[in-house]
């Protein structure tokens, strides 16, 4: 190879961003927006680990004075590309391109054990979805950009590429938002379970792998050693595993082990014949699916079903199981994002009398609207850990954070100012009128084992917004959040009094 004495030319996050986004304008009106995952991220995986192995190249050769034999020890690199599979190899080509990408790409894998499968499984060949001519458009986008070290450091690519996970699905609706979640939340979910340096972490149904890096992320944030955490995860998706590893790998991380294949149907995470277990699981299951296995979880050879047998047209209680027996038996905590559904409907009543006589469940915190995709819904955070400190044994934690939320467009968010509100009113472990409450299994016990928060908080008696004094977007957003909570509060209330005849306190 030859020595290229690149100039180091920092990339600032603007251009860096504008670049990622201009290589998927150029596929608009080509292929459907959902699929641009499949071949934008590969492609910036590949040029990434070419221009850092040029970097290393050109380092070694500088250390090594000129001395070709030297700087060719693999030793020098933190991944092999074979002859010929270079960037630069490829974008030589002008036909037959995307069989060159192909073969480049199979040989980096090939040579790279932890990288199998990484480039997903796009049809780089069909000619009739991208031609030459547009292959050689997106090579030379990529190409208009060094991405080595000194010029994109692994922070800022790793947030880069967060921002290009985030456009896909602002851009091609469910089809990218099932490997999204909104980053705010899992910030605030990782914060809550504070994770420490050595621990492992897991995440079964990891999607992009971004509660992953949050986790790494809120370390390096509190200057403490992130490079001892173990990162586990399991993914259904093909395309959306390969994302999550290269998520991990462009933010610097090695350390971490990401499966294929469907959690509850075939866990991989293993220790011998039974599930591994793990210090903090941060998941964000797929909500309320009806096409899985109900049969063979009655006979769970894994012994996941301590609760019971969730009903086929929802599996949400599959997956909470299957994170309650993953959690160490001394430290182990999660923090899993749910529809509210979980917390008061009828037919999983019998599962959260179990999960409340096992005295697991710390928390139950109420997110507003719209902090999904494609989804108004309200999402509930439910926390539990294996050992609760001995003051908070026998009781459980209720926040109302339904007004803790900001908006922009369409889109909702948290703010750091809702996030360090939640945070100190669950390290508190109070009542706080009208947005936290503390109840006795007992008396939760009394309402039927039901979690609806609506059951134990109610708003203080002052909480009035003044209408006059919002923008018309506030009001809006204002008017939109009081119909909904309107609703969920009704269907809540006669579920309730449906379903066991008790009558609400205050």
């Amino acid at each position: 190879m030859a020595r290229t004495f690149s100039t180091t030319q920092p990339v600032s996050q603007q251009q860096l961003e504008a670049y990622l986004w201009g290589a998927a304008t150029l596929l608009r009106g080509v292929i459907d927006a959902g699929d641009y995952k499949q071949y934008i991220f590969p492609l910036l995986f590949f040029k990434r680990i070419s221009d850092v192995y040029q970097e290393e190249y050109d380092r070694a050769l500088e250390l090594a004075g000129d001395d070709l034999e030297y700087a060719s020890f693999a030793e020098n690199y933190r991944f092999q590309i074979p002859t010929g599979a270079h960037w630069s190899d490829v974008r030589k080509k002008t036909k037959g391109v995307g069989k060159a990408i192909q073969k480049a790409m199979l040989a980096i894998a090939s040579a790279n054990p932890k990288l199998a499968d990484i480039f997903g499984d796009a049809h780089w060949t069909n000619t009739q979805r991208l031609s030459d001519e547009q292959l050689c458009d997106l090579i030379e986008h990529f190409s208009s950009l060094t991405l080595s070290l000194a010029n994109v450091p692994e922070d800022e690519l790793g947030q880069a590429y967060e921002y290009l996970i985030k456009k896909f699905a602002d851009d091609s609706g469910h089809t990218a938002a099932e490997f999204y979640s909104n980053r705010t939340v899992v910030h605030l979910m990782t914060v809550m379970l504070e994770p420490q340096p050595g621990e492992s972490i897991y995440d079964p149904t990891c999607g992009s792998g971004g509660m992953l890096v949050s986790a790494v992320a809120e370390l390096r944030r509190r200057k403490l050693e992130w490079r001892t955490l173990k990162l586990f995860g399991q993914e259904r998706n093909l395309m959306t595993s390969s994302i999550a590893r290269m998520n991990l790998f462009l933010h610097g991380i090695e350390d971490f082990r990401i499966e294929r294949g469907d959690t509850l149907s075939e866990p991989k995470l293993l220790a011998s014949d039974t599930l591994r277990q793990f210090d903090l699981i941060l998941a964000n299951p797929p909500y309320s699916i009806n096409q899985w296995n109900r049969t063979a979880w009655e006979h769970d050879r894994y012994g996941r079903n301590i609760l019971g047998v969730p009903p086929q047209g929802r599996a949400d209680y599959a997956f909470f199981q299957h994170i309650l027996v993953s959690m160490k038996p001394d430290t182990g905590r999660c923090a899993i994002l749910f529809p509210h559904g979980v917390l008061f409907r009828n037919e999983e009543r019998m599962m959260r009398g179990k999960l409340i006589e096992l005295d697991l469940v710390e928390c139950v915190l109420g997110l507003g609207p719209n902090l999904f995709y494609n989804s108004p819904m309200e999402s509930c955070v439910v926390i539990c850990r294996s050992q609760k400190p001995p003051e908070r044994r026998g009781r459980v934690l209720f926040i109302n954070a339904v007004h803790e939320v900001s908006r922009e467009r369409a889109q909702s968010f948290l703010e750091v100012r809702h996030i360090e509100q939640i945070v100190a009113a669950y390290r508190a472990f109070t009542d706080q009128e009208g947005f936290s409450r503390v109840m006795t299994l007992d008396q939760i016990r009394a309402q039927q084992s039901n979690m609806s928060i609506a059951l134990y908080i109610r708003p203080p008696a002052n909480a009035h917004t003044d209408m006059s004094t919002l923008s018309l977007d506030e009001a809006i957003a204002a008017w939109e959040r009081s119909s909904h909570e309107v609703r969920t509060a009704m269907t809540e209330l006669l579920a309730t009094l449906r379903d066991n005849g008790s009558s609400i306190r205050s």
